[in-house]
Order: structure tokens, then sequence, then C-alpha cells
């Protein structure tokens, strides 16, 4: 077993010349408000009434916020099944994972990063002089121990981006038990558990886990910024430490905490994610080969066609979907988010693939 006492003290700032030789992530999401934007996997639609609070966050932020942030911690611990002095407020969800990995990791240590997936993962783990050990995702938490026991931190994606499928939550706490004893942390990130009805690693309440949420997907604001972590014990409190002074804007913070309160714009999204999904999946598996998914996207390999030819063909059509050739080990995909049923056909029609019958219910958000 790893002797963790005599690793190198924890740092919570990134390492010089990791900065120096690191390289920008490519991300999907599309600036060109005349393009239909299928490369981000974000929600279309926003709760009602967001404007208005937003409207009169904006007045409240002539003050600093109040860092105790004591509405937003509340609203997503109900969220999430937690206790409130469990959460931690981010500005979005990768800010939540860098402040996990930058309070876990030291200068060398090893870091098991599931692959393909989030990009971002082994660059925040590169940043911190820590090196990243790729395994591939859907075998990750059957690991074996030595393995495990070698690496300073875990990271396990649920629904896995871009591939989409979620791990149960008897796996993970299985898995859990494993960093337990292997004294290795865990950090699960939950960017995309929203969309569906499955149980958060956030009830875990374990010493050794750290959750990251974010919101801004889920409600279809990415430009607002707004996610948390969850953990528990010395590792609750040393993210609370070491998160910045008025870690959210006064607006991030209450557009926030309302649209964690809006229960029936959540069911709502998730009913129409999982009825398009499917119908998606049916048409798409006409020309493409698609991957099983429980998030809001789905992942087709291409087979022989041009991935580049395929793209510019979409976007010819008005339509942006994801060059999935940027994760690492998929040489042949493209990732398509859902949205609704109208532009999910367009996004179809730009594919070349023929569109199926939506069920009616486009006026799910009317």
């Amino acid at each position: 077993m790893r002797a963790t006492p005599t690793r190198p003290p924890r740092r919570a700032v990134v390492d010089p010349e990791a900065v120096r030789a690191g390289e920008r992530v490519p991300h999907g999401g599309e600036t060109d408000p005349a393009v239909l934007d299928f490369s981000a996997n974000t929600n279309p639609h926003t709760p009602d009434g967001v404007a208005d609070i937003y409207a009169d966050a904006l007045e409240a932020s002539r003050r600093y916020p109040d860092d105790a942030y004591p509405d937003f911690r509340a609203a997503a611990a109900a969220f999430v099944g937690c206790e409130p002095e469990a959460v931690v407020p981010t500005p979005g969800g990768l800010a939540a994972i860098r402040l996990a990995i930058e309070t876990s990791l030291a200068a060398g240590d090893e870091v098991l990063v599931p692959a393909p997936s989030f990009g971002e993962y082994a660059r925040e783990v590169e940043l911190q002089g820590a090196k990243p050990r790729f395994v591939a995702h859907d075998e990750l938490l059957a690991i074996e121990d030595a393995a495990l026991e070698s690496a300073a931190l875990a990271i396990v994606c649920t629904p896995n981006n871009p591939t989409g499928e979620a791990i149960a939550f008897e796996s993970l706490e299985a898995f859990a038990n494993r960093c337990r004893t292997a004294e290795t942390t865990l950090l699960i990130d939950e960017a995309f558990l929203g969309f569906t009805d499955r149980r958060s690693a956030a009830t875990l309440a374990a010493d050794h886990v750290v959750v990251a949420r974010s919101l801004t997907k889920l409600f279809g604001l990415p430009g607002l910024r707004a996610g948390f972590t969850v953990a528990s014990g010395t590792k609750r409190d040393t993210l609370e430490t070491a998160r910045r002074a008025w870690s959210l804007g006064t607006p991030a913070a209450r557009v926030g905490a309302y649209c964690l309160r809006q229960p029936a714009f959540v069911e709502r999204t998730r009913r129409r994610v999982e009825r398009e999904r499917e119908r998606l999946r049916e048409a798409l598996e006409g020309r493409f080969d698609v991957a099983p998914s429980d998030a809001p996207f789905l992942l087709c390999d291409v087979g022989s066609r041009d991935v580049d030819s395929i793209l510019e063909s979409a976007r010819a059509d008005g339509v942006a979907v994801r060059d999935a050739r940027t994760f690492r080990g998929l040489d042949s995909h493209v990732r398509v988010a859902i949205k609704d049923p109208a532009a999910n056909d367009a996004m179809l029609g730009a594919l070349g693939v023929d569109r199926t019958g939506s069920d009616g219910d486009a006026d799910d958000f009317e």
C-alpha cells in the first residue's frame, strides 16, 4: 500500500513548468447564433422566471455576495441529497474539478484518468505536475488493486463524456470502498447526471470522495458558470478553505439556487431527453454505429466516412456537431447533443439521416 505520510505536501497551486508546457483543450460550443449548436450538450430551455431572478440579482451585485452562500448551499444539498455543509460553491463544474484536483495532488503523483473522457481531467492533472495514467473508461472500476494503490487520485465520469454511459450507484459505492482501502481519493464528475433520475454519489458522504456538479448544462445557462463540489470531513474542509473568496457572483448564486428548486422543469427535461435520445438513436443507427447513452448526447462512429466532410456538410446546412476525434482514442467519431424535436430533425437532415417521426410532445416547455 502507498506510504501516504512520505509523499510531498499538497499544493493548491499549479506547477509553473506545467503551465508553460501545457495547451488548451478543445471543446464544443458554437458562437454563431444563426447555427444550430449540437456540439455542446446544454439544455435548449431555461426555467420560467430566470430573467426576473437575474435582474434582481444584478441590482444586488452592487455589493459583494455573502461568501457563505447559505441559500445556494441549501438548494444544492436538497438537489443531490446531502447536507448543506458538504456543499462547496464553485464557478462552474470545471472549477469544481480543478478545486478537487489541486487540493489532492502533489508533483509526481499518479492519477487514474478515464479514456475517452473529458479532456480537462488530464490537463488539470498535468497542471499540478502530476501524471495521468489513462484507463479505458469502462474498465477503470475493475482496475487491479496494485494500480489503484499507486494512484493518489482516481477520476470517474458518470454519465461518461463522450460515450454517454452512466455507472450504477452500487458499482460506484463498491469502487469508493476500494479507493478507501487503497488510500486513494476518488473524484466523481456528475456534470450530466442531472439529466437522469439516478442517485448522486453525494449521498455516499465518504471522507475520501469528492463529487463535482455542474448546474449550467441542465438549466441551459452555460455562460452563467455555477457549480459545486460535495465532500465530507477533512476533504470538505480543505476544499472550503482553498476555494476562492466570493467564488460565485450574485447572479450565478441566486439563479443557480432558483433553478435547483424547479423539479417540474427538471422532470420535463429528463422526459424529453429520454424520448428524443431513443428516437435519434434509432434514426442515426441507420447510418452510423451509435454508442449506448444515458446522457443528453449520442456518440456516433462514422466508420470509413470522412469526419471532416460530415462536419462541413452539416455546417453548410446550419448545424454544428462535435468533432469527437479530439477525445483520446477516437478517430472516426462525431457527437451530437439532444435538443428539441424540430431542431433534432434539422440535425438528422444535416447528417443525411432519414428523419423518424416525433411523438408530438414538442410542447413540453410551452
